[in-house]
């Protein structure tokens, strides 16, 4: 009798193993059918990798106390703490990305900001700058353009279901840029979390494999203040991939990537022209 060909684990099974979560008997055992899967085996090990890079890259903060204004805003909010477990089930690369978002927004909501009720009544603070968007989009940008199989979640042949998609989750018709002229083609897109919404990144590629993203989203009027009717472009380098952003009519965008200040200058000015 032929001996039954094990199944390839789930997105689910390998989010598992990466972000052990998993008692020691479960864990053997999705590790028996990883050495027969190497499909999977090759996941694992690329979600591995992109997960230390990131502990790497926030390796400072991560080891810093947590302040007692946090602890005792985590305290407070039974919901809040609903929400960062139900991240964490994202595992990979994902968790890591909400991680480095989240830390930056606690580290906000710690030490600038207008008061924001909770649900319990109590105040938390809050404030996201147009520059803590443009290092929520570096650190975006960091997760997910090293990407080989999944850099976006819906690609640039579906391009008409992706501007649908996206549009209707952050609230505005949104189109992308067309940077053929300037070398980059459309890889494709995916949504994000943000403060306020939905995120949106779409992501170009050259003939050289050089990938910049455009990420935008709704700012919160609340917490930016004057800065939702900026318009003028900043450049940022606090993160770990250079961007330059701006603020129109509320709504923030950063275009991030690997290259010279003034090639990602006149990139931003041929997004802008065309949004």
């Amino acid at each position: 009798m032929d001996q039954k060909t094990p199944q390839s684990l789930t997105e689910d099974e390998c989010h598992m193993l990466v972000d052990g979560h998993l008692s020691e008997s479960g864990r053997m055992v999705l590790e028996q059918r990883l050495a027969q899967d190497p499909a999977s085996q090759a996941t694992v090990d690329q979600w591995r990798r992109q997960r230390d890079a990131l502990r790497r890259l926030h390796l400072r903060v991560l080891d810093e106390p947590v302040p007692p204004t946090l602890l005792a805003a985590a305290r407070r909010s039974t919901d809040s703490q609903q929400v960062i477990n139900q991240w964490w089930r994202w595992g990979g690369m994902a968790a890591g990305v909400v991680l480095a978002f989240g830390l930056g927004w606690f580290s906000n909501t710690a030490w600038y900001g207008e008061g924001l009720p909770l649900s319990s009544g109590h105040t938390l603070v809050k404030a996201l700058t147009p520059r803590d968007f443009a290092r929520q989009a570096s650190l975006a940008h960091a997760a997910y353009a090293p990407e080989v199989r999944h850099p976006v979640e819906v690609a640039a042949a579906e391009q008409d279901h992706l501007v649908q998609w996206l549009s209707k989750r952050v609230g505005k018709p949104l189109k992308i840029p067309k940077l053929g002229s300037e070398g980059y083609e459309l890889v494709g897109g995916r949504m994000l979390p943000g403060e306020s919404g939905a995120r949106a990144q779409f992501m170009f590629q050259n003939a050289a494999g050089t990938r910049i993203t455009l990420y935008l989203g709704a700012m919160n009027p609340t917490s930016a203040g004057a800065h939702t009717r900026e318009t003028a472009f900043h450049f940022a380098t606090d993160g770990p991939v250079p961007s330059f952003y701006w603020v129109d009519q509320g709504f923030g965008y950063a275009l991030t990537g690997p290259v010279s200040r003034d090639v990602l200058m006149k990139l931003a000015e041929a997004v802008y022209r065309q949004l």
